[in-house]
């Protein structure tokens, strides 16, 4: 066991100590030009401050101006996180006000290109990067970190960013761009948030030969000793954060199953990969089955892809067909996956676990487009991370079988998604029901618009952490994720159905995390999982710990 070392609190308290310059450069509390002339006086601002003071409506509006200047996406990025580093509460502000122009820039997908320039644009560090030199030490590296509340920890290895493959420790971006969600959608107190990344290398050539990238320049560890790291750091985490719900995130195929299953039964922790991704694929099926009036138990699916993501959507929608009657075997039937090889079948030698229950009793497939015409699905999610793969071929054979086809291509970021909104309407002469991963804009067809539904899991992990954490929950069900489907399912409006919406407005998402989480905690109260009593009014108890960005005063 690790000696505890004394720990300071910090948190609006620190006005006591923290004043003048020192109050200026620290973003948890600075209040930039909205410092009052009574803060100015009492905290010894006179001079450090331009002297008319304004409203953070009034530094909206300015961050707002400087923001749109910027010509490309990754330049919005900087100064978002420019902003951040400056002035915590007016970052959320800005978000929370400009929401649906502001996701696809702090996250998905903008947030991709970031990880693949992390080691160029990089200016002030944020989170906690241990790396394999930190052996024996991770507890003492995690009370390195100011604040002692850690609620929500999201962790990588940075094996799998996204589509984008192995970016090492320049996978810091996901981590902080995840937490941002936390605060911004399920109003998780920025404090009680801790990015991580742990380095344990990179097979990636181009940032071994780079001389401007963050991490150690070594190759990836595997085996025992990767373990071995990985359980320290476990058992770290519960000693110096008991509260925490652990997080893990864009972890390789491999490691992210075993991790879950290793952990998940003793350990507040979820993959959002595999979990996260099942709930809002399974949710945007349910409201696609509002248009075309079919029940879950008949469909039938076929995934491009077999990893985390189809593998959690299969798992998951298995378990939603078994509570509409079927048997657990009847629901895998009708769950098939396609990967480089072409479908999964029995037959075949050398399948990952992960795939084993997925593969059934048929011939080889030996591509996707056959596998439609063979299998007949009724939908297909693709979550390859292969661009382009939902050719026109495949969506008009699609459109054959099905009138209403229900076609959910997920894989992030945009460059990488199978198709695109206008290509699934158009090839589908506007009968598609489509859902991507990243944001496209409304389609205009023969007249008509369509408004695309995004897939961000977004909807789904800030509401079940804000839930978990509500209650004290001491582990994350899968029971916690097929209601946080339902909810957001139900929260789809007939007008959103209309438009050809399988998710609400993302101008919701703090009612959607509200709702989610409230259901979360529903379930651990049920489950006997909950850590602290139930109280009367659990909704409003939830909404109750939801942080808003406004500016506390200081005197």
């Amino acid at each position: 066991m690790v000696d505890m070392k004394p720990r300071r609190r910090v948190r609006v308290s620190r006005t006591a100590i923290c004043a003048g310059a020192d109050l200026l450069h620290d973003p948890s509390l600075n209040k930039g030009t909205a410092f009052t002339e009574e803060e100015r006086d009492v905290l010894g601002l006179r001079g450090l401050l331009p002297p008319r003071v304004h409203s953070q409506d009034d530094q909206v509006a300015r961050s707002m101006e400087n923001y749109r200047r910027k010509e490309t996406d990754l330049g919005k990025y900087i100064h978002m996180m420019s902003l951040q580093e400056r002035n915590e509460t007016l970052f959320y502000r800005v978000i929370l006000d400009h929401l649906e122009e502001m996701m696809p820039i702090i996250y998905t997908p903008t947030v991709g290109k970031a990880c693949q320039e992390y080691g160029h644009i990089f200016r002030r560090p944020r989170g906690l990067f241990i790396s394999l030199k930190h052996r024996g030490q991770i507890a003492e590296i995690l009370q390195n970190w100011p604040y002692v509340d850690v609620r929500i920890i999201v962790v990588t290895d940075g094996e799998r960013i996204l589509g984008l493959g192995d970016l090492g420790a320049d996978g810091m971006g996901i981590p902080v761009g995840k937490l941002s969600l936390y605060t911004a959608c399920a109003g998780v107190h920025p404090s009680q948030t801790l990015p991580i990344t742990l380095d344990v290398g990179t097979n990636n050539e181009g940032l071994l030969n780079d001389p401007l990238y963050i991490g150690a320049k070594e190759r990836r560890v595997r085996g025992q000793e990767y373990d071995d790291f990985i359980d320290e750091f476990v058992h770290a985490a519960r000693q110096v954060f008991p509260h925490a719900l652990i997080q893990m995130e864009d972890f390789g195929n491999t490691n992210a199953f075993r991790l879950l299953k290793k952990y998940r039964d003793n350990l507040c922790t979820f993959n959002d990969d595999i979990q996260g991704t099942g709930a809002v694929a399974l949710a945007g099926i349910h409201s696609a089955l509002r248009i075309t009036g079919g029940d879950l138990k008949d469909q039938t699916i076929l995934y491009l892809g077999a990893g985390e993501a189809a593998v959690g959507i299969a798992n998951i929608t298995v378990s939603a067909m078994v509570a509409e009657g079927l048997t657990e075997e009847e629901a895998g039937r009708r769950q098939w996956l396609v990967d480089s090889k072409g479908l999964v079948v029995k037959s075949r030698t050398g399948l990952a676990d992960h795939k084993l229950p997925y593969a059934h009793d048929h011939e080889q497939v030996g591509d996707f487009l056959s596998a439609i015409e063979t299998l007949k699905p009724t939908a297909i999610l693709g979550v390859s991370g292969q661009t382009s793969m939902f050719t026109k071929q495949v969506i008009e054979t699609m459109s054959k079988l099905n009138e209403r086809p229900i076609v959910f291509a997920l894989s992030n970021p945009t460059s990488k998604s199978e198709c695109t909104a206008e290509e699934a309407y158009t090839w589908s002469k506007g009968e598609a029901i489509f859902a991507s991963g990243s944001p496209f804009d409304p389609v205009e067809y023969e007249g008509r618009t369509y408004v695309p539904g995004q897939g961000n899991n977004a909807y789904i992990f800030p509401g079940v952490g804000l839930g978990a954490i509500a209650c004290e929950a001491c582990r994350v069900t899968d029971e916690m994720f097929f209601a946080a489907a339902k909810t957001l399912a139900n929260l789809v409006s007939e007008p959103d159905l209309e438009k050809g919406r399988v998710y609400p407005s993302l101008t919701m998402i703090r009612e959607v995390s509200a709702a989610i989480a409230t259901a979360v905690a529903e379930v651990a109260y049920e489950s006997g999982i909950a850590g602290r009593k139930r109280p009367d009014d659990l909704e409003a108890y939830v909404r109750s710990q939801m942080y808003v960005p406004e500016y506390e005063s200081y005197v």
